[in-house]
């Protein structure tokens, strides 16, 4: 039974357009869309993609069409695969859909030697009777901590913590929540493609709805969910009605009548990753008014290095991986009251953007990179896959 989406030429989703991979394939199993905001799995996979097959399994959209799964090769070389279901399927009905699709998949593309790469555990519901290579769990937040999380998440997790061949964290002090459970966890914070952001530190034409906001500019970009505190952004935009904050980014699980409306608050939406070094290029300085709470315990933000690589001072609440280690050495400041905040702002804006804090900055941010990040990850892989692969010679 072939249920992908009927008609698809064969290029769309992969076919033909790359040679046979050397040692693995890999499918991913998301929570995320690849096209919601560009961050770790983008990144990594991106990078995978350049020698192997990627698959990118997306949670499914839910329509009056038939159960199908559509497959589109993007130029980065990642497959991204959307699962289609109807409405209203009990839980068991639309894991036992998904099993189909994602068997169809496999069989359709010969995936024979793959890697099955989690970032949701509940994709363990359909996933179980698959044979992989390898299994990486790569965790990067407290998934079960976020608003709207699936109750099955926790023990899903576990089971994944404790069968996974190779378990990768996301920050330090996710890490060494999972080593509860899993001592073996790899830590891999969050890194930087330097060059990218860089490109903010020369001066560059403003884009047209960001043109025209009066300096002092303060920017964020990111998703606007439960981790962001509304409240700090809008007593700090009361309290210095000459400040611009300029917010990019989408708004997730949390209602946009919510968003805190000042005249000196200008939410931009969504933008292109390509985009970015654009917009920063016209701050002053960078913000992470991050809430603190559940949601947040745990998180390590992308965008702390993204922000110091483009050369913006960067004010930020207290949260732990913030803190340590970008507080510690002086290349964050870190305040969380609203007078503080802005205050810890004004100097920011006072201190010359060069000299020695700019030296320090590149020096942290050259130990390491995405590609290095993923080298490392590849090589544990490698070595994973072989084990089994040794292992399973060795049953036989």
């Amino acid at each position: 039974m072939n249920l992908l989406q009927p008609g698809e030429p064969t290029d769309r989703c992969g076919r033909e357009l790359m040679p046979r991979p050397l040692q693995y394939d890999l499918v991913c199993l998301s929570h995320l869309r690849w096209d919601f905001v560009y961050q770790r799995p983008q990144h990594l996979l991106t990078r995978c993609a350049r020698a192997r097959r990627v698959f990118f399994v997306e949670e499914p959209r839910h329509d009056d069409g038939p159960p199908r799964l559509e497959c589109e090769r993007r130029d980065c070389g990642v497959t991204v695969a959307v699962p289609h279901l109807p409405h209203d399927l009990a839980d068991a009905e639309r894991e036992a859909l998904l099993r189909v699709l994602l068997d169809d998949m496999v069989r359709a593309h010969e995936l024979r030697n793959y890697v099955l790469w989690y970032y949701t555990p509940m994709a363990l519901g359909f996933t179980r009777h698959l044979r992989p290579a390898a299994v990486v769990y790569d965790c990067m937040d407290e998934l079960s901590n976020f608003l709207g999380a699936p109750a099955a998440l926790r023990q899903r997790e576990l089971e994944l913590l404790r069968t996974a061949d190779l378990v990768f964290t996301g920050g330090r002090s996710l890490c060494e929540a999972k080593r509860e459970v899993r001592p073996t966890a790899h830590l891999f914070p969050s890194s930087i493609d330097a060059a990218h952001f860089r490109r903010a530190r020369a001066p560059q034409p403003q884009p047209a709805d960001q043109a025209g906001l009066k300096p002092p500019r303060l920017g964020w970009f990111g998703v606007v969910d439960e981790r962001f505190d509304r409240e700090l952004l809008a007593a700090a935009a009361e309290l210095r009605p000459e400040f611009s904050f300029v917010m990019i980014g989408p708004v997730a699980k949390i209602s946009p009548a919510s968003l805190p409306r000042r005249p000196n608050i200008h939410w931009l939406g969504p933008k292109r990753y390509a985009e970015l070094p654009a917009y920063i290029a016209g701050w002053d300085a960078a913000i992470m008014p991050f809430a603190r709470n559940a949601s947040t315990r745990f998180i390590s933000p992308t965008k702390t290095p993204e922000y110091l690589a483009a050369g913006r001072p960067v004010v930020a609440t207290s949260i732990p991986d913030v803190v340590d280690p970008y507080g510690l050495q002086g290349l964050v400041a870190i305040a969380d009251e609203p007078a503080e905040f802005v205050a810890a702002v004004e100097r920011a804006l006072r201190r010359p953007r060069g000299g020695d804090w700019l030296a320090q900055v590149d020096a942290f941010l050259a130990r390491s990179s995405w590609d290095d990040t993923w080298r490392q990850m590849d090589a544990l892989l490698l070595d994973a896959v072989l084990t089994r692969s040794t292992a399973g010679a060795r049953e036989h």
